[in-house]
């Protein structure tokens, strides 16, 4: 492991708690996404130079919550980040992960769903996927795509072949029902589900499609499907809005991250995972006495050796 087994990581600061707080969202009823900024609303507050130090702080926290949790082998954390094209999942998921153990780490990207996934609900394909009991799992876009960009395009519903019956005025409905209903399955059964939208603005991406234009560096980055979807900007704020109304929950919230200033939302990522994962009160297994006993034993002999 990258830590030593006896660091304890330190308790998060009021300032850093405060990160986390105003984005997170446990009612959805009344949600809306208007109300929740794109860029630091900390101001002065809060700058570049801060976050950085605050992400190296909770790497180091982070990676003794992990140690712990993979120790301790009934927990399993599920992070899923959501967000239009551009707005720096891959960038967050690497740095706010850097200090993790990739052996107690699993990251899964779902891209367009494969002939096996189809003849499947729609949540078959990720249920194969969820972390297991002592490591962290990381949806790179998720279930949440069949009530986003499949709501967007509903032509991907009729690759899926439903029997017509079920393609009523409530689909849309019955299908944020069942991932809520999934999500509290797993809760009850022992996944920290932590729900993360990285909320750009149209200008930010607009500028970030530019430089992957611009910047043969960035060349292979830039997909002309990205500009399609950039068209349909509007249905697809509704549906995250509505997603997010639907499913928020206290077991498994949504934090709603300002994205356009990629340091920001790092450090505001992992003041989320930090702050969650401290309500587990991780400890490593306390060894009863017989082995104990054996330990020294063992230390004995190889003393003796």
């Amino acid at each position: 492991m990258p830590k030593s087994a006896n660091a304890a990581p330190a308790r998060l600061t009021p300032d850093m708690a405060k990160l986390a707080q105003p984005f997170r969202v446990t009612q959805g009823k009344h949600f809306k996404l208007k109300d929740f900024a794109t860029r630091d609303p900390f101001g002065k507050e809060f700058d570049k130079a801060e976050a950085k130090q605050w992400l190296a702080d909770g790497i180091d926290q982070l990676t003794t919550l992990q140690e712990k949790l993979y120790a301790d082998d009934r927990w399993s954390v599920l992070l899923i980040f959501q967000a239009m094209d551009a707005a720096g999942k891959d960038g967050t998921i690497s740095h706010v992960m850097s200090g993790v153990n990739p052996q107690g780490c699993q990251v899964h990207s779902f891209k367009a769903p494969s002939h096996e996934e189809l003849d499947h609900d729609f949540l078959w394909r990720t249920t194969c996927r969820l972390p297991e009991r002592g490591r962290i799992g990381i949806f790179n876009r998720s279930y949440y795509e069949e009530v986003l960009i499949a709501r967007v395009h509903e032509g991907i519903v009729d690759g899926q072949r439903l029997p017509d019956t079920l393609r009523g005025k409530g689909f849309w409905r019955n299908r944020m029902e069942s991932i809520a209903d999934f999500e509290k399955h797993m809760a009850r059964n022992g996944t920290v589900i932590l729900k993360f939208f990285l909320n750009v603005s149209l200008g930010e991406q607009r500028d970030r499609l530019l430089a992957r234009i611009d910047d043969p560096a960035k060349n292979w980055k830039f997909d002309a499907q990205d500009l399609v979807e950039r068209g349909h900007w509007g249905s697809y704020m509704d549906a995250y809005q509505e997603a997010i109304r639907a499913t928020a929950t206290k077991h498994a919230p949504w934090y709603v991250i300002p994205a356009d200033d990629k340091w920001f939302a790092r450090a505001a990522v992992m003041a989320a995972v930090v702050r969650e994962m401290r309500k587990l009160d991780l400890a490593f297994p306390e060894l009863p006495e017989p082995q104990k006993d054996k330990l020294v034993d063992a230390r004995r002999q190889l003393m003796a050796g």
